[in-house]
Order: structure tokens, then sequence, then C-alpha cells
């Protein structure tokens, strides 16, 4: 192996013609392997090896067959379609990966075996290296970083039992690339942090740059809260619909001033036609990061008007929800306050001092829980079951980052059908 770390780009794609235009984008950043992803063998079978060998020579070829079966078979397939090395999975029996050791030695390609979903990894991998294969890959999967596993976590379990190249993969980005080669990876694996940038170039250039500096690395990381913040801030609300099966997303709720974002946890009012008092009492409640979200039951009466926003300012709230009616825009619109609402009207109601604060509501045809998360934009405003919020963050992301490699494809020329290869895909 080279000195320096490697580092390998998983093509998780669907298109021979995308994955080889995205490969050579990543090599012309700093990535020395280019692997083709078990999506991509899916679709494409043994063609894709057989492409990217074409496309790419003198570059090494990874195969993720993900084989629990048939070892020989399978390594022998993807090694006469050119690969370098054939990856299999770890919870395979032994004489599966024995009888692919043999077939490896036979057509001269290395064995890497993903220890993605083992029961018990470190003592797997231990077992993996007497049996003679090539590598280890550290690898928790999509599902998993989903509810908040980390691949840092275990690889540094990993490299205390074995001696042969370990590969770290799973949600490697530039700063955990630089964190698993502080921990001892030789071998760090990206997949949609490189192959679904608009830049592929670029961001394979940073992450290039992070494994071969690890000044800083191991420094302590964020909570996964900050980091579920963190995430809602950057993406939109068609994406957390997209990541929620379009779910989520409350009816004829907008902003009334364009441009501004809420992402916070509920402190749910309900309230009744022309009543305000529980929706003003409850900003006694709220602080930071909680977004108040009221049912009123009227489009015509106003809980809530430029008073109540100033208000809610100076205790530090995130912003208001509405599923009725606002009143004084002009106030709200200058105070750039991110309060989003059904409707608009100059009709203010008294404070009556009927309903109930943080009690499970109704708001925009969503079911809303005290807790709740709630994130709003110029395109409104989702709610996210606390339960399920870190996951649907991360897969909010994942949405994001194949977007935005969609929208550059666009961008070079392609119609949205050409790069959705809708034809293809079409239900039979």
């Amino acid at each position: 192996m080279d000195i320096r770390p490697i580092l390998q780009v998983a093509l998780d794609l669907l298109e021979i013609d995308r994955a080889v235009e995205i490969a050579k984008e990543a090599i012309a950043g700093g990535a020395d392997w280019i692997e083709a992803g078990t999506p991509l063998i899916k679709s494409e079978g043994m063609d894709a090896v057989r492409e990217l060998r074409r496309s790419l020579p003198g570059v090494r070829i990874v195969a993720d067959m993900k084989t629990i079966d048939t070892g020989a078979m399978e390594v022998e397939m993807a090694a006469k379609a050119g690969a370098d090395i054939v990856a299999l999975l770890a919870i395979s029996d032994d004489s599966t990966i024995q009888d692919a050791l043999r077939a490896a030695r036979k057509y001269g390609v290395e064995i890497m075996i993903d220890l993605l979903s083992t029961p018990d990894p470190v003592k797997r991998a231990k077992e993996l290296q007497d049996l003679g294969v090539d590598y280890i890959c550290v690898h928790v999967g999509i599902d998993q970083q989903m509810i908040g596993k980390s691949t840092i976590d275990l690889l540094r379990e990993v490299v205390q039992v074995v001696s042969i190249p370990v590969a770290a993969a799973g949600g490697i980005d530039a700063s955990s690339g630089r964190d698993a080669i502080f921990y001892g990876a030789s071998i760090v694996i990206v997949g949609g942090n490189i192959t679904r940038s608009a830049d592929v170039t670029g961001s394979a250039r940073r992450i290039r740059e992070a494994i071969d500096h690890v000044e800083g690395a191991g420094a302590s990381r964020r909570s996964l809260e900050e980091e579920m913040i963190s995430i809602f801030r950057e993406v939109s609300t068609p994406n957390i619909t997209d990541a929620m099966h379009r779910k989520g997303a409350m009816r004829d709720i907008l902003p009334i001033v364009p441009g501004t974002k809420i992402v916070g946890t509920a402190i749910t009012v309900q309230t009744f036609e022309g009543d305000w008092a529980k929706t003003v009492e409850a900003i006694d409640e709220a602080g930071p990061g909680k977004v108040i979200v009221i049912y009123n039951g009227s489009r015509y009466i106003a809980p809530w008007g430029g008073l109540a926003t100033l208000s809610c300012m100076q205790k530090g709230v995130e912003g208001v929800v509405i599923d009725g009616a606002v009143r004084d825009v002009d106030e709200i619109r200058r105070l750039k306050y991110p309060v989003f609402a059904s409707s608009i009207t100059p009709t203010a109601g008294e404070p009556k001092g009927m309903g109930e604060i943080n009690v499970e509501i109704v708001c925009g045809g969503q079911v809303v829980r005290p807790g709740d998360y709630i994130v709003g934009d110029d395109c409104g405003v989702v709610v996210i079951p606390k339960e399920r919020a870190y996951e649907i963050a991360r897969r909010a992301k994942e949405v994001e980052k194949n977007e935005s490699r969609l929208f550059e494809e666009i961008r070079r020329g392609r119609t949205l059908s050409e790069v959705a290869k809708l034809k293809k895909w079409e239900k039979l």
C-alpha cells in the first residue's frame, strides 16, 4: 500500500455514464481508488465494472459485491470484469470467505470484508484477519447513521485487534475522514459527500487535504442535538418532506415575512376564535430554541400581532406558527421576525383565557405535540416527530446532496428527464 492515506470514492449511483463522469471528477480532486457501489452493480451488472476499468486505466477499481454466498463465483465475475479488489460481507459463512480467497488468489485480486451489520464486529474482524483477508472495512450503514451510530467509534475498537489495513466507510466527510486516519484507518471510503456534490472535484480535494493533514483530528464532536439543529438550518422544508415520504407539511400556512426561517421545538397552544390570552401567555413559557405553535380556529380574527411579536423577540423565541390569522404585518415585517400564518386580518379578539398550553393540537392539518421539531421557510412549515428528528435531519441532508448534484447536471445542459432517467425507471 501507499504510505499516504487512500481516498476511495464509492459510486452509489444507478447509471454508468454518470458514474464514469463523476469518477473522473473525483480523481481530479485526489481520489485514489474508485468503487463500483452496490446500487450501481445491481443496476448495471458487471458492465459497470468493465466500463470503469476501460475508462480509468491505472486506477484501482473496487467492486462492492456485498457477497454473502457463492464467494468464488462472484469474485471471479468481478475479477474478469476488471476489478482489483472485491468486497464481501463479514456475516458470510467462513466457507464462503475461504472460497472467495481461493478465487482471489487465482485471479490476482484482493479481498475486502465489510463489517456492515455484523453482530460482534470487533471479534469478527480478528477472525477475518486470521482467515487471510486483505482489508477490513469498518462500515456503519446509511440507515444506522440516520439514527446516530458512528463509524469512528467502531473504528477505534477494530484497529486495536487487527494489523491488516482498515478502511472506514459510512457518512465520511472531511472532518470524520481526518478523524478516521488519526485513529488508525489506512483507507477512507466516501460516497455522497463527494458524488452528490455540485463540485465533485472540489469536494474530493477538501477530503484529500483533510486526510493528508490530520492536525486537529480527534477533537470533541458535536452532540447529536447540535448536529441535528445545524442540519435543519441548512436544508429546506421540501428536503424534509421528501425525507419523510412527502409527509409532515402544514396546509395553507405560509411566511408573513419572506426570507425568514424557523427551527426549534414546539410550545403548543390550543385557543379559540377571538381569544388571544393563551397565545400571549405561551411567550412566558417559551425561550431560545422554541417555536410557539397555535391553533386559533379562525381566519378572520387574529390571536397575534405586532406587540406579541416584539415580546417574542425580547424572549429570544425562535418563531411563531399560527393556524389562523395574524395582524400588524407591517410591524412584523419591520421587525423581520419569523411568523407563519394562514391568513391576514386587521381584526383582533379579546383575552378571555380559554384554551390550553403544551397539549397535543392539530395545526395546518398536522398533529403537533410539545417538543416536536418545527421547521419553516418560504415554502411553508413542516412538523417532525421528536422521536425521529435526528434520523429525518440526516435523511433530508442526503436529499439535499442529491438535488445539488442534479442541479449541477441540469446546469451543464441536460434536461431533468435525462438526469433522472425517467423512462428507464418508470414503473412497468
